[in-house]
């Protein structure tokens, strides 16, 4: 068995990998190999639609949660 077909199908594109791969990278922590396999089986399209969604959301949040505090 092949380990690269471990997960979805060898050379997919997934957006749920994606997701995880900015998931993992607003974190700032992933392993070396890991990042290796997201970056031969991502679609660079998805990672930076994937990418402005999360920024803008964390950028929402932080304005929500400020307000919320402010509010107080």
């Amino acid at each position: 068995m092949n380990p690269a077909d471990s997960g979805d199908s060898a050379g997919a594109a997934s957006f749920g990998r994606s997701l995880k791969t900015v998931a993992w990278s607003f974190l700032g922590i992933r392993k070396g190999a890991e990042f290796q396999q997201d970056l031969a089986r991502v679609n660079p399209m998805h990672i930076i639609v994937v990418g402005i969604a999360g920024a803008l959301a964390l950028v929402l949040g932080l304005m929500v949660l400020v307000n919320w505090v402010v509010a107080k």
